[in-house]
């Protein structure tokens, strides 16, 4: 039953067909104890003998048990956009189990905008929607005159899928003062000298959100929002889930700490570098972990460097992109980057670091090297997030300087095919998201779906790194594949490891929290190529039950 809870101080044995542990000293087992919400045993049935007065439970006796999913690489937005239309060019699942079509022509996109106008009250209320990206639509571009069809007496705002780049219509544009002699970065311009509605990067979107009067890519953050959030993360087995940039506001906090106490997941937000100067930062860093608890983990700082390759505005290191493109936007200069990292290292808070291109790696690692000498700091974990272009060297290079890596493997199916022809190029395209390269050299590694970028499901990221295939069919670096078991530790203790949460979460062990991820089927016995259509039956969160909808 959904939502059932272990009675206080009683001690569960709950049997498995089999239970994986990520526990090197016990890697399987076929019975976990849990008593309150936490691990007290975990073994065999002869095993559960030594408990006294124990309950034993065998609903789970046919499905596989596994440590609860880690994504480390979320973000809540993915409970406000679903309030919104969403028009990306692949199906998506609802948090309530919807099937979403996706939409394959710019056509089909205007066409259900058009739709979404109606169901607005207010003539002035802006229509905001989500998941569109070109390069999935043939490489056509989205335009102020497209918009403008979808509606001229209110804003309309169609956020790309990589979540760096936001389409307009031209109403918009004259609110936000942008017109052909403004100036700044991230504004591209159509023929005739005007923008073409397409604002990329922070300061462009930045300008917006003012005009808008707040960001709407966090929204007005709800209790309804927050557990649209952890709902749909549970349906796919995770129970830690991060909130990987947020302002972090006064009433934001108060939400979390409000509602996470219900909540089926275990959240882990950061805080938005760039809103804050380092000072403020740390202060509020140090505000926050007093309001920490099992269920809200506070701490940690979120600085992005540059934007996406499928939207052109990551930095690359020569030759640059494979279609002769400018390269891309610094969100964070290196000079300000060095300053804002050696701030934080200095202070001890954890770094999550948000690099697509090569160039922006360099940054990051020459930053974090300047910041261990100036005040060496063991296991600091400081983690590049996505990190897509990484070399070899570069992998080194992290090693020896204690730097985690979180990588996208999604992105492969997505964008993979996109990369090969147009942004990277055949070599390049196939070493993107190396995880096989960062297992080879010793890098704590985890892999990610950076919701709501791409969609929620560590199975399917798994099934990513561990087939590499295209949307198209190619299999990109076949030489990058991760086996189902290495896959497996990346969206358990791996993910875990790089939110310094491994003593708690990640594993199933004694002293851990009773977080169970429950399949219908085992991802180690699985032919490879069917990891992503195994069944999640639900969740245990702290012992608590959670059955899927479709459990």
């Amino acid at each position: 039953m959904a939502g059932e809870a272990c009675v206080t101080h009683e001690t569960i044995v709950y049997r498995a067909k089999v239970i994986h542990t990520m526990n090197a000293s016990r890697p399987t087992a076929t019975h976990v104890a849990v008593q309150d919400d936490r691990i007290i045993l975990v073994g065999g049935v002869e095993d559960m003998q030594s408990l006294p007065g124990v309950r034993h439970d065998d609903r789970f006796a046919d499905k596989v048990l596994l440590p609860g999913f880690v994504e480390g690489h979320a973000h809540v937005m993915e409970g406000t956009l679903w309030s919104w239309p969403y028009v990306g060019a692949f199906d998506r699942r609802a948090p309530d189990g919807r099937r979403i079509e996706g939409l394959k022509t710019i056509e089909a996109v205007i066409a259900r905008l058009k739709e979404s106008v109606k169901t607005l009250a207010d003539s002035d209320e802006p229509l905001y929607a989500w998941g569109f990206d070109p390069l999935h639509v043939g490489g056509v571009k989205l335009t102020r005159h497209d918009l403008d069809t979808v509606s001229t007496t209110r804003p309309v705002l169609v956020h790309q899928a990589s979540l760096h780049i936001t389409n307009v219509n031209s109403l918009t544009l004259e609110r936000a003062g942008f017109d052909a002699s403004t100036t700044v970065a991230g504004v591209p311009k159509l023929d005739d000298g005007t923008p073409s509605g397409e604002l990329q990067g922070l300061a462009a979107r930045l300008r917006l959100f003012r005009t808008l009067g707040f960001n709407p890519m966090t929204g007005s953050l709800d209790q309804e929002t927050l557990h649209r959030y952890g709902d749909a993360a549970a349906l796919q087995g995770i129970t830690t889930i991060t909130d990987l940039h947020n302002d972090l506001l006064d009433p934001t906090v108060d939400v979390f700490r409000t509602h996470t106490g219900d909540m089926k997941v275990r959240l882990v937000p950061a805080l938005a570098s760039a809103t804050h100067s380092p000072e403020e930062g740390m202060e509020k860093i140090r505000r926050l972990r007093a309001m920490n608890s099992d269920r809200l983990r506070f701490g940690i700082v979120k600085i992005v460097v540059d934007g996406s390759i499928q939207g052109f505005t990551a930095r690359l290191r020569w030759p640059g992109y494979h279609n002769g493109a400018p390269n891309g936007l610094w969100y964070v200069a290196p000079d300000e980057l060095m300053r804002i990292v050696g701030l934080y290292h200095q202070a001890g808070v954890q770094l999550h670091m948000h690099t697509n291109g090569d160039e922006a790696t360099d940054a990051v690692l020459d930053a974090v090297e300047a910041a261990q000498i100036a005040h060496p700091r063991p296991d600091h974990r400081h983690t590049i997030q996505h990190c897509q272009m990484a070399s070899a060297a570069q992998f080194r290079r992290m090693k020896s300087l204690g730097v985690c890596a979180n990588l996208f493997s999604n992105h492969i199916f997505y964008w993979g095919d996109a990369h090969y022809a147009a942004t990277m190029g055949p070599e390049r395209a196939a070493r993107i998201d190396a995880a096989a390269t960062a297992e080879r050299m010793g890098v704590p590694y985890a892999i990610h779906c950076d919701a709501p970028v791409t969609p929620l499901s560590p199975l399917f990221t798994m099934w990513c790194a561990v087939n590499r295939v295209t949307a198209a069919g190619r299999v990109l670096g076949p030489e990058e594949r991760l086996t189902p078991a290495q896959a497996l530790r990346a969206v358990t203790l791996g993910a875990a490891y790089t939110l310094k949460l491994d003593q708690e979460v990640g594993s199933i062990e004694v002293g851990k929290f009773a977080d169970f991820a429950v399949l219908d089927a085992d991802p180690l016995e699985r032919a490879p190529e069917a990891l992503k259509d195994i069944t999640v039956w639900g969740t245990v969160s702290g012992g608590i039950i959670h059955e899927a909808p479709n459990g």
